[in-house]
């Protein structure tokens, strides 16, 4: 997989929006769940939000329920994170990860991803 920052880049003040990419090539949509994850400095790498493409069910964490959102756009071949209202919490680095076979919901997170994209810092200043 490869991930990009959207537009806007990897810097945003408070309350500010970001954009994040995920190129996907390689495998079909309908065999993989994709999600997204954050890892802050010096903590673990935990999930934030996944969708699957075979049944259309998207999922979220608590953290980013409400001001996250996650696209699919076949066509592109990629999948999007728009994060809104973000906080200095959310500084991380992001990262997308597929799932073959997988199926978006709570437990997502928690099985070893098969494919994983290269990280994209994301930095939030208060």
């Amino acid at each position: 997989l490869r991930c990009a920052a959207g537009v806007g880049g990897g810097l945003v003040q408070a309350g500010g929006s970001l954009r994040l990419s995920c190129v996907v090539s390689g495998f079909s949509f309908d065999d993989y769940a994709i999600g997204w994850f954050h890892q802050a400095p010096g903590k673990e790498r935990e999930g934030v939000s996944c969708i699957s493409s075979s049944d259309g069910m998207t999922d979220y964490v608590d953290s980013a329920r409400g001001r996250f959102t996650i696209t699919l756009d076949k066509a592109k071949s990629t999948v999007y994170l728009q994060m809104n209202s973000l906080e200095p919490e959310d500084t991380a680095v992001y990262y997308c990860a597929a799932l073959f076979i997988g199926k978006c919901n709570p437990d997502f997170y928690s099985y070893d991803m098969d494919y994983w994209g290269k990280g994209t810092q994301v930095t939030v200043s208060s």
